[in-house]
């Protein structure tokens, strides 16, 4: 069975309360032997280093999300530096630009954005980038504050061949979650095919984003099973070499031994 890294989770979230260690039981037997869990908010943020503490498989990442930036105070900038001495925390994240959701002021989420990217190069971790519908500030932030020196991952690229380009060209990994699954998904799948090898991840955003066959159902991290299966297909490979080489490429991401 092919071991799997399912690079960005949500695992805290309420829509697992019902039966989340059974959903986490179900993961490890479809031969998922990573994750990160994404803490983002001051709610998440605690959920999400609990989890990393419980099981040894699942690693944490903390930040704060695009739509909450307005809520962000000096204090919370301060407790993510402080946690990124935690062993289990492996990057920052989910950061960077939310145009779609007209929650928080975009000179707010730049800001916000900014002083994110600057403790990442300060502590030294990568980031996970949250990027809807604001491709071209997002890369020009990431040029404009240096953000190649600690690299990370595009998280459930979304953009196009050329945005992709540039975030490769500064390091970047891209991640691909169910959407490059669906039968309409010409740009995902175009984009997964140019991607290299070398820089390719798999997730599945879990509970969001289920892949076919369950869009529109819940999803959790067992399904990363169908994300890397049309990923392998894309690429012209084997399951058993997706699984393996994108395993290599996420635990160089976060620097997992």
């Amino acid at each position: 069975m092919s071991v799997l890294f399912d690079t960005h989770t949500h695992l805290d979230s309420k829509k697992f309360e019902g039966d989340r260690d059974g959903v986490i039981q179900r993961a490890q037997e479809a031969g998922v032997g990573l994750c990160v869990n994404i803490g983002f908010d001051r709610e998440t943020i605690p959920t999400t280093i609990a989890l990393a503490e419980a099981y040894d498989f699942i690693y944490a990442a903390v930040g704060w999300h695009p739509v909450d930036s307005i809520h962000m105070k000096p204090e919370d900038l301060e407790w993510i530096e402080e946690l990124c001495s935690h062993e289990k925390v492996v990057a920052i994240g989910e950061i960077g630009l939310d145009y779609h959701w007209d929650t928080s002021p975009k000179e707010v989420q730049h800001r916000v954005f900014r002083e994110q990217i600057a403790l990442a190069r300060k502590v030294d971790k990568p980031i996970v980038i949250h990027n809807r519908d604001a491709h071209e500030d997002v890369v020009r932030i990431l040029r404009e504050e240096n953000a190649d020196e600690v690299g990370g991952v595009m998280h459930c690229f979304s953009g196009s061949w050329e945005t992709a380009k540039k975030c490769l060209d500064m390091g970047f990994y891209i991640s691909f979650g169910g959407p490059v699954t669906f039968k309409n998904a010409r740009v995902p799948k175009e984009v997964l095919e140019k991607v290299p090898l070398d820089r390719l991840l798999i997730e599945t955003d879990c509970p969001y984003l289920s892949p076919h066959p369950f869009r529109g159902k819940r999803n959790e991290p067992s399904y990363v099973t169908y994300v890397a299966q049309s990923a392998a297909e894309l690429k012209g490979i084997s399951l058993e070499e997706l699984a393996i080489i994108t395993m290599e490429n996420g635990k160089k991401c976060f620097r997992i031994e």
